[in-house]
């Protein structure tokens, strides 16, 4: 039986993912992400499900650069979970909830309720946590105090907390991108009815002396008609100008095209390492048969 970490602690959205992803395992709740890629490491769990992207914020660059400097586990699934935040109360504060002073959350959960905040509770001091969930278990250790939480569903079920307000969140079509991480000397696939599509994620470092070396790396995947769903520049912590890119391409790795670029690139003097080639979920699917089942 496999052992998933995840963000925890109990009631985060990572939770959800995992619930969603994985019904048979032993699921164990880690601090920080830096902890669960960590714990994977260190061989205290299989498997890592950690937020690497939400449509809204942005990359969670945490977890990016950690998978990027301090570990090399490879990405074997990626899963994105429909994000609804709410506004958590104790239940002595259900209906005095605009007198809270603090309010509790993980800085994108707060970004994500921004004009929430401004309009309903603009006098509030905002608190960090690591996680949605240590934020509602933050509410519910000092339920005496006029303090809120902002997490989801699951969190309030998890700590007994009321749900004072709904859907804070500014924007509609609000997702986290989760990824799944293991040892490199793990076998483990991932399979899922959830199933959405393959993606092949590539770190690629340029040559710092080779003028027009990013358009030659975009051409690689242009010319063979590959897609790239996502490019992103990153720091490579060795001085200021210096950047690497992670590159998404919509397919998963065959034995000609994304190889073909990959020699390409090292001829140009690129640095190459392939993150991971896997199978793509989603929640969504879940969520959408739940509003629209099938009629009998």
């Amino acid at each position: 039986m496999k052992t998933i970490g995840y963000l925890g602690p109990q009631g985060t959205f990572t939770e959800l993912a995992v619930k969603g992803l994985f019904k048979e395992g032993s699921h164990l709740p880690f601090s920080t992400i830096p902890a669960c890629m960590d714990a994977v490491a260190n061989k205290e769990a299989d498997l890592a499900v950690v937020p690497l992207e939400n449509a809204i914020e942005g990359s969670v660059n945490l977890s990016m650069d950690y998978l990027i400097h301090k570990h090399t586990l490879p990405i074997i699934g990626e899963i994105v979970v429909p994000i609804e935040q709410h506004l958590l109360v104790a239940p002595s504060m259900a209906d005095k909830w605009k007198e809270c002073t603090e309010i509790y959350s993980h800085p994108h959960a707060i970004a994500q309720c921004h004009d929430f905040l401004n309009k309903e509770l603009p006098g509030s001091d905002l608190q960090y946590t690591n996680s949605t969930g240590a934020a509602a278990k933050k509410v519910l250790e000092e339920s005496d105090r006029p303090i809120a939480a902002i997490a989801n569903e699951l969190a309030a079920q998890k700590y007994g907390l009321v749900i004072a307000q709904k859907n804070i969140h500014d924007y509609v079509n609000n997702h986290t991108k989760f990824v799944i991480l293991k040892r490199p000397e793990t076998s483990f696939q991932v399979s899922s009815s959830l199933k959405t599509g393959e993606k092949t994620t590539l770190m690629v470092t340029l040559p710092s002396d080779y003028s027009g070396a990013l358009h030659q790396v975009l051409s690689a995947f242009a010319w063979r008609k590959l897609n790239l769903s996502k490019i992103e520049s990153r720091p490579m912590k060795t001085g200021l100008g210096n950047y690497f890119f992670v590159i998404d391409v919509d397919q998963a790795m065959d034995e000609v095209l994304i190889p073909g670029v990959v020699q390409e690139l090292e001829a140009l003097g690129c640095g190459v390492r392939v993150l991971g080639s896997y199978p793509c979920f989603s929640l969504q699917n879940v969520e959408e048969g739940a509003k629209n089942p099938v009629p009998k």
